[in-house]
C-alpha cells in the first residue's frame, strides 16, 4: 500500500480529464482526489495497492479521448488513514 501525488502536464483541462481520474480510481479500488491547477496541468494524490497504482499511472499516461499528456510528475508520499472515495476537488 502506499499513496502517490501525480501532476499530469499537457492538454489536460477542458477535456472531462478530472473524470476519467475519477472513475479510474474509483475501478482499481483507490481513495484519494484530483483537481484542475492554474497552470493547465491536472493534480492527483491516489493511494492503494503498488500494483494497482501502476495501471492508474498508465491510464493517466493515455487520458480520455480528447486529451493529450505530455508528462506525468510523480512522487511517493505519507499515507491518509481513513480516507473514503475518490474525489474531484475545486
Amino acid at each position: 500500500m502506499k499513496r502517490i501525488h501525480f501532476v499530469v502536464h499537457g492538454r489536460v483541462q477542458g477535456v472531462g480529464f478530472r473524470y476519467f481520474t475519477r472513475q479510474c480510481g474509483i475501478e482499481f479500488n483507490l481513495t484519494g482526489w484530483v483537481k484542475n491547477l492554474a497552470d493547465g496541468s491536472v493534480e492527483c494524490e491516489a493511494q492503494g495497492e503498488d500494483s494497482l497504482l501502476d495501471v492508474f499511472y498508465t491510464k493517466l499516461g493515455r487520458g480520455p479521448v480528447l486529451s493529450r499528456v505530455s508528462r506525468i510528475d510523480r512522487n511517493e508520499i505519507s499515507l491518509i488513514t481513513k480516507e473514503n472515495g475518490f474525489e474531484i476537488s475545486y
